[in-house]
């Protein structure tokens, strides 16, 4: 069965964007980048690939799930998919996307979707984010790859939005990045009731 993989930015705080959205503090020192992408290519966006050299095939995901707030950066950018070499799943009631033949659009229970979807045959799925969405899907996310960032800015939008209960996370990993990027991997958790 495919995994649901979050993997995502975050500073050592907790926190995946600022309180308006944006992620300009995070890592984009290229050696950082670069070890990144080679681990994870099918994550880089299409319209940076080349600037980047990133060439790689996907390595462990298929697919690729957002939230609408998620996506907007690729339409801010004039794009109407920034992982066309991917199937990609946005999460949203807005139906005023752009067409595109690499999106769907998910309006209703996304977690009921991700279930089903986990039973089709394929490489893992990558919970882009945010941290609405990955508290929504919480009882469906297999493994955390967290790469955290060696810096705090004390308010913004979390990991997860909301938790239902505290969950215990297993470390099954942690490799230090350049830039002082620590990737750490868990498996999903058991949450208390």
């Amino acid at each position: 069965m495919r995994k649901l993989v979050y993997l995502v930015a975050v500073t050592a705080d907790g926190f995946i964007a600022g309180p308006d959205g944006n992620f300009d503090f995070f890592s984009n020192d290229p050696a950082t980048l670069a070890e990144v992408f080679a681990e994870y290519p099918e994550t880089c966006p299409a319209h940076v690939r080349d600037l980047l050299g990133v060439t790689g095939a996907p390595r462990h995901f298929d697919a690729v799930v957002l939230g609408r707030a998620t996506h907007q950066p690729a339409l801010d950018a004039g794009l109407s998919s920034a992982y066309p070499h991917l199937d990609q799943y946005v999460v949203t009631h807005d139906r005023n996307l752009p067409d595109d033949d690499h999106v769907t659009v998910i309006d209703g229970d996304p977690l009921g979707f991700i279930r089903k979807l986990k039973q089709q045959p394929g490489l893992d799925i990558w919970l882009c984010g945010g941290g609405n969405l990955a508290a929504q899907l919480l009882p469906e996310i297999d493994e955390f790859h967290l790469k955290v960032n060696p810096v705090l800015i004390g308010s913004g939008i979390p990991l997860l939005a909301s938790a239902p209960a505290p969950t215990d996370l297993t470390l099954l990993s942690t490799r230090l990045l350049p830039g002082g990027v620590q990737l750490n991997i868990y498996s999903g958790g058991t949450q208390h009731g």
